[in-house]
């Protein structure tokens, strides 16, 4: 409520007109004028004149304030997030959310709709059914919201099935990483593991605190190991997407690695403010901004947008124009045309910082993630992965001055 008063004296009589604005949350503003008059019985007609002069000129400022900034006596004033680690969303699902994670802040407030930092409310309109989403997605926004960073909500998201999770499998090696790695223990605290089968589940809660199950498809079973570009394949690569669209339009910054990469360094020092997406690569020819170089979606890192909705959408929606193929080759054929129709900022890191088996650096000393991409076959990762890690071992033990002699051993397994 909004209040002014205009008082009225002189020597023989007093006025004074209080005006009082109301304003709810609704579209309809209701004004109300009360006028309280102490007026002696014999008042002379300048003085009446006077004061309803008066009366008029407040009513005329009321007017023109509404005019101005109708939005401000017309609605709340929206509550402004502050970044934190919460973020709005239906309540989690035991079956599906770890229960050993901590509890979400309860201080966190709902992004305010027009805070430019964030992203726009999600479309509704989409060409997907909301209510078939909410039953997909159900629990995913509390699992993300334990695990995001406070400071600007980012997550760091992996996927791994049965196969991938067992014990002495990729999943051991990537923790492991992250655990020798040089500051990567802490991310750890922002890891969210999503687990493709409930026994892929089973393992992550035995061995991390943020763990998701994910199911999306009727039909198949994601546990085993999956051959490359089989029908399950390509439904486990496509359903990760799905899920990473959603992180988005839920408001959060995704990083999304596969689990056969190491964690060495913290990689996220190598993403610009700039870039809406931020993508590692098999080739790469010198420029981060150059769009002919060759994207590898196995790790890539993505801010929530207007633009990264509609390009992760648009990049889903690809799938049906080129059947058989995974998402990463889908990728590429599509960037020149989310860059040029949808403004997207697309840049990719140096394969002397993340690098993996197609492109890698030789220098340890600036080397931040290791992965086996260019390679076919669970246990060949497993074993050049298992060899790579060895040699980080190593090098993290010599002395400082010998460091600059270190050098990865060739992947055998995999490069052959």
């Amino acid at each position: 409520m909004y209040f002014g008063s205009i008082i009225f004296l002189d020597g023989k009589s007093q006025g004074k007109a209080y005006i009082g604005v109301s304003a709810s949350t609704g579209q309809k503003l209701a004004v109300s004028l009360v006028i309280w008059l102490l007026v002696p019985e014999a008042m002379g007609s300048r003085q009446a004149a006077a004061f309803l002069l008066g009366c008029v000129a407040a009513l005329t400022v009321v007017v023109l304030l509404l005019q101005r900034r109708p939005e401000e006596l017309t609605s709340r004033a929206p509550l402004l997030q502050v970044f934190g680690g919460g973020g709005a969303g239906p309540s989690p699902s035991p079956s599906q959310s770890s229960s050993s994670s901590p509890p979400a802040d309860s201080n966190n407030t709902t992004a305010a709709a027009g805070d430019p930092r964030l992203p726009p409310p999600p479309n509704h309109g989409e060409d997907e059914d909301e209510d078939e989403d909410e039953e997909e997605f159900r629990g995913l926004a509390a699992a993300v919201s334990r695990a995001a960073t406070a400071d600007d909500r980012t997550v760091i998201i992996t996927c791994v099935n049965q196969a991938w999770a067992a014990p002495g499998s990729l999943l051991d090696l990537f923790l492991e990483s992250f655990r020798v790695g040089d500051g990567t223990a802490p991310l750890l605290r922002h890891l969210l593991i999503v687990a493709m089968d409930a026994a892929a589940m089973a393992r992550c809660r035995a061995l991390h605190p943020h763990c998701y199950l994910y199911s999306p498809a009727r039909g198949v079973d994601f546990a085993p190991a999956k051959p490359f570009l089989s029908r399950d394949y390509l439904e486990l690569v496509w359903s990760k997407l799905r899920l990473q669209r959603r992180v988005l339009r839920l408001g959060y910054s995704l990083l999304f690695t596969d689990a056969d990469v190491l964690w060495l360094r913290n990689p996220l020092k190598h993403v610009t403010a700039y870039a809406d997406m931020t993508v590692s690569c098999d080739v790469f020819f010198g420029d981060p901004d150059g769009v002919d170089n060759f994207p590898n979606t196995g790790f890539f890192h993505v801010r929530p947008n207007s633009r990264t909705i509609a390009m992760a959408a648009a990049w889903h929606r690809a799938r049906d124009r080129f059947p058989g193929k995974n998402e990463q080759p889908v990728f590429n054929a599509i960037k020149k045309g989310l860059v040029a129709d949808l403004g997207l900022r697309l840049q990719y890191i140096d394969p002397a910082f993340v690098a993996g088996f197609c492109s890698y650096g030789r220098d340890l000393g600036k080397v931040c993630t290791m992965h086996a991409n260019c390679c076919v076959g669970l246990r060949a990762k497993i074993t050049d992965l298992r060899t790579l890690l060895h040699d980080w071992k190593n090098y993290t033990a010599m002395p400082h001055w010998a460091k600059h002699q270190a050098k990865w051993t060739v992947p055998g397994a995999c490069i052959h």
